[in-house]
């Protein structure tokens, strides 16, 4: 299994708004992915903003380039998600799932 990693930061509201955009745009196309495992987005406040950390977990690097395109390192933003955000990576990290446990 694959954890694809994703991070941004965003006002309190925009941070609300990103999480509507996840449960609404973001998750039904990854449902439709074959080889797509789970995801799960976590958020943090801090002082002056919110950060977010999107984790997708996949099945191998065929299933992301599915979601994802050729460049399996680019981050999909789409532009409903860019409006709410404060700043965001444009890269995401992949790494190997050594333990899960449901």
């Amino acid at each position: 299994m694959i954890a694809r990693i994703w991070h941004a930061t965003a006002t309190p509201p925009g941070a609300d708004a990103y999480h509507r955009h996840f449960t609404t745009a973001v998750l039904p196309e990854l449902r439709k992915t074959g080889g797509h495992l789970g995801a799960y987005v976590l958020k943090r406040p801090t002082d002056d903003h919110v950060e977010l950390q999107v984790i997708t977990l996949w099945e191998s690097f065929d299933s992301i380039r599915a979601f994802a395109g050729d460049d399996v390192a680019t981050a999909v933003v789409e532009p409903d998600a860019r409006a709410v955000l404060l700043s965001y990576d444009t890269t995401v990290t992949h790494h190997d799932v050594l333990t899960a446990v449901p």
